[in-house]
């Protein structure tokens, strides 16, 4: 590392567009200014990026991942070496994975060793939300320990699952009241469990087995349902900030949407899954190739204007951040459970690798402008995650976190193009997509090129973070 110029190309930050030059020095940036200003060393002096005719962006921020993710006998097929791998061709420079707590397991006890499992592994820059699967006093009492002590200050919450994370009414508002006190950010899995297990159980009593049965038994009224419970939650713990992840379902929008006009401290995610794949075009292909498709919450229906109300959510700032979910299995001894039912399918889909792309394709299709595609998938999430602004927007004293996307150029999704997640199949297969990523600096270091990958493994940084910027 040393310095690095960034030149000829066009910086986007959310309050606009301008043709600048970026001088990084070491890890950080230190100037951004018109191009070929005095400030900046003579061409020769140094080494230089090449961004003519290019959007030079912040690195991505995905703050929401699972590598290496136990799920029953199985484990996510991306390890912390790969995925973050994969999310540096993406152009992800940070992410943001959990340290797991179930029932009868001490919640620091996890954080260890989910340490442990991360550790000398990521390529890129890394941190931890804390997952309360069993709330209960040792648990709550551990909560501003994370914060205080760990730099986590984040928890999540489930109302789904029974018997794994789920926790009732009376735990989520104990928990929201522990860490709302602690100044710390709750996420929520927003679905009516105990009647989701009602209708998986009615189904495959009956032999519908499908895979698009895992999509018919989680209903958008119950992801509706449960997202406004857990507004009037926040709402009764004292108005503490909420988060809602992996939102799917215009009904569960509309809830978000109201709370936030009304002035509540809730906030939202999508997925690039739910913008672009549907239960009929993806979970209702047969067999291995619809269970490639299972994750939760479900793809929804394309007659029934999820999609187009999602995009409408993040023009308007309901929807505030586009994460991944990241999760990805195998089709061999993994997805191909589906002989079983679709209730022995573990699920995930894997996109921390093509959510920079895909979203940018927001861009060219009218859905949003340059400046909305920046701040959905790098600022907002580093403000209301606590890592701004270190991350997440490109301006002086930063960390050198930049990427030169090319709109010149397409990119062929999956196997058969761009994939280098460690999945044998490819939720995208086949799908083009105009830009490309052309360079990806993390740290003031050039880790993806036209030469390559050249980012190792351990060379990414556990990131403490602040408390959350969530008030919108």
């Amino acid at each position: 590392m040393g310095r690095i110029v960034v030149r000829g190309g066009t910086v986007i930050s959310p309050s606009g567009r301008w043709r600048a030059d970026v001088l990084i020095d070491d890890e950080r940036i230190v100037a951004v200014t018109a191009p070929d200003a005095a400030v900046l060393p003579a061409a020769g002096e140094v080494a230089e990026v090449d961004a003519t005719g290019c959007y030079v962006i912040p690195g991505g921020v995905d703050v929401h991942t699972h590598m290496q993710l136990p799920m029953g006998d199985l484990t996510s097929s991306d390890t912390f070496a790969s995925g973050t791998a994969a999310a540096a061709w993406g152009g992800v420079t940070t992410i943001v994975d959990f340290a797991s707590q179930q029932v009868g397991e001490r919640v620091l006890d996890g954080l260890e060793a989910r340490h442990a499992e991360a550790e000398g592994q990521c390529v890129i820059d890394y941190a931890f939300h804390q997952t309360i699967g069993g709330v209960d006093d040792d648990s709550l009492a551990a909560i501003p320990t994370l914060i205080e002590r760990e730099g986590i200050s984040s928890i999540k919450l489930f109302m789904a699952y029974p018997g794994t994370y789920y926790s009732d009414d009376g735990q989520i508002l104990r928990a929201m009241q522990v860490a709302g006190e602690a100044g710390m950010l709750t996420m929520m899995h927003a679905e009516n469990g105990i009647a989701i297990d009602v209708l998986r159980a009615q189904a495959m009593a009956a032999g519908d087995t499908d895979a698009i049965h895992h999509g018919l038994t989680r209903p958008p009224e119950l992801e509706a349902e449960a997202t406004h419970r857990a507004v009037q939650l926040a709402k009764v713990a004292g108005n503490v900030p909420l988060y809602i992840v992996h939102l799917s379902a215009s009904q569960a929008l509309e809830e978000v949407a109201r709370a936030r006009h009304a002035g509540r401290n809730v906030l939202a995610e999508t997925c690039p899954q739910y913008l672009y794949l549907s239960l009929e075009d993806h979970l209702a292909r047969p067999g291995v190739e619809g269970a490639a498709y299972i994750c939760s919450t479900p793809l929804r229906s394309r007659h029934d204007h999820h999609q187009k109300d999602l995009w409408a959510g993040l023009r308007r700032d309901d929807l505030a951040v586009v994460a991944t979910d990241h999760c990805p299995f195998c089709l061999v001894d993994g997805k191909d459970r589906i002989s079983e039912g679709f209730t022995a399918v573990p699920n995930g889909i894997g996109g921390v690798e093509h959510r920079m792309e895909l979203i940018y394709q927001g861009v060219v299709t009218g859905e949003i402008t340059l400046e909305r595609w920046v701040e959905t998938c790098c600022t907002t999430p580093a403000r209301v995650f606590g890592m701004h602004p270190r991350k997440g927007e490109i301006v002086p004293g930063a960390d050198a976190d930049i990427v030169v996307f090319d709109p010149r150029r397409t990119t062929t999704l999956g196997r058969a193009g761009k994939h280098h997640m460690a999945m044998d199949h490819s939720p995208w297969e086949g799908i083009t997509v105009d830009g490309a990523i052309d360079t990806v600096i993390s740290r003031g270091e050039v880790i993806v090129d036209a030469n390559g990958l050249h980012g190792r493994p351990g060379r990414g940084r556990f990131l403490r973070r602040d408390r959350p910027a969530v008030l919108r």
